[in-house]
């Protein structure tokens, strides 16, 4: 064992830039209990693939029921079967880490189901995340376009601004005159009201981000504003009669046009590349990293997360990431997904690529137990990759401390406004902040 690398691993205040997780008010009021928590993750999707029946997953992941031995047993054999996965290995840390539970059973979970409700307590959110999964900070998308200062963590919580409606062409008229005060009747409307709409969120958001591989292909290319304003006319006016180019013309467009004010606002676009999340429906051409050079090309000047790996075409992200100046890997749940493919990603991607082109950790998901699990996950996945590089004599242990800390937490800081952005969370959230700057309304709901 290389000690000093371990300990670095494990007590680095690790930047986590990637979560969708619930606010502290729907942990404590609605949380899960021990069988949700344990199991409504990503492992869900590996029960029903295993063979469980989906009726027997969504039974098991109602907290309603009391019954925890009946809604175990319609899992347990899938369980089984998939404990050795990315999914299953995460599930069984969180069992460990956070209930004491060495292996789950039914006596293992009667004895440990009170546990949720202490956790479910005022600031325990926040501790399991600063104190358990020794983080710095994390990031979320809460799919919608506000990034209101978070009361439970100002410095903490930090959120995107969700662009995916816009990349899929889908808008909204109502909710963007609500959120801007401009209504939205053709293309120089709907720029204006997009300029507006990241000029109220940008000071404080983190990033902008889009996973629209969910709902079409990543493919891009620029429009011409004549194309655009037609297509936009029909989806507006028409929307029934729209064709799949009408909304891949004018999603393209908002797509550009976010970069276009990322550079303005100086904040990285995160995308989603890769592995979809559930099961039995993912168009795989859909989803490749290479799909976006275009992209890169026209706006070199904007800075591009690629995330999860682009899971299973890393050859071409790899290929992408050394290829692109303004391309970073975001490897936020491919711990999860594949862990033993992501240790060899990043032994690849240190010989490949510049090593502050990489993050190295977000796990993707709701609940802050399951972020302790992953983040774990993370760290001793990582300690196996860097140990590996020293045993063949690739790197001194000093070396791997380095290339540890900068994809842990210093490419995080380097390419992040976190020092900005903290700093106009904090002056939003000042009660005299609402008198004082209009603009800032919109973040104070709760706190003037």
């Amino acid at each position: 064992m290389y000690r000093e690398l371990k300990h670095v691993i494990d007590t680095t205040p690790m930047c986590d830039t990637h979560e969708h997780l619930w606010s502290e008010e729907t942990w404590i009021r609605d949380g899960p209990d021990i069988l949700q928590d344990l199991f409504d993750n990503y492992i869900k999707a590996d029960l029903v693939v295993a063979g469980a029946a989906p009726e027997a997953v969504e039974r098991a992941l109602d907290g309603r029921d009391p019954d925890l031995a009946g809604r175990f047993r319609g899992i347990e054999k899938a369980w089984q079967m998939v404990r050795h996965t990315g999914y299953g290995e995460a599930v069984s840390a969180l069992a460990r880490l956070v209930y004491g539970i060495e292996e789950i059973t039914m006596e293992a979970l009667e004895a440990a189901r009170h546990r949720t409700l202490e956790l479910r307590r005022p600031g325990e959110r926040l501790r399991l995340l600063k104190e358990v999964a020794r983080l710095d900070h994390v990031q979320i998308d809460n799919f919608c376009w506000p990034c209101h200062p978070d009361p439970s963590g100002f410095d903490f919580f930090l959120y995107d601004i969700h662009w995916s409606n816009f990349v899929w062409g889908e808008i909204d008229p109502q909710a963007l005159e609500q959120e801007t005060g401009l209504r939205v009747s053709d293309l120089a409307s709907l720029e204006s009201a997009l300029e507006a709409l990241v000029a109220k969120y940008g000071p404080v958001a983190i990033a902008l981000k889009t996973n629209h591989a969910y709902g079409r292909t990543l493919a891009w290319e620029a429009r011409p504003p004549v194309d655009v304003s037609r297509a936009l006319a029909v989806i507006l006016a028409h929307p029934e009669n729209a064709t799949e180019a009408d909304y891949l013309t004018v999603g393209d467009w908002c797509l550009a046009k976010g970069a276009e004010l990322a550079i303005q606002y100086k904040l990285p676009i995160k995308i989603h590349t890769g592995y979809y999340a559930g099961y039995g429906q993912m168009p795989v051409e859909w989803i490749r990293p290479g799909h976006l050079t275009a992209l890169f090309r026209a706006y070199p000047q904007c800075r591009f997360v690629l995330m999860h790996m682009g899971y299973p075409y890393t050859g071409e992200l790899l290929a992408v990431a050394k290829h692109y100046p303004n391309v970073w890997v975001d490897l936020c749940w491919a711990w999860s997904i594949d862990p033993r493919s992501t240790v060899e990603f990043v032994r690849r991607f240190l010989h490949t690529a510049p090593s502050n082109k990489l993050l190295g950790f977000g796990g993707d998901t709701f609940w802050p137990t399951s972020v302790v699990a992953y983040a774990h996950q993370a760290r001793a996945r990582l300690y196996q990759a860097l140990a590996e590089e020293i045993r063949e004599g690739e790197l001194t242990e000093k070396q791997a401390i380095a290339v540890a800390t900068r994809w842990l937490r210093e490419n995080q800081y380097e390419l992040f406004d976190l020092h900005g952005t903290r700093e106009a969370i904090q002056k939003a959230a000042r009660p005299d902040a609402v008198k004082k700057t209009s603009r800032r309304r919109a973040f104070l709901p709760d706190l003037a």
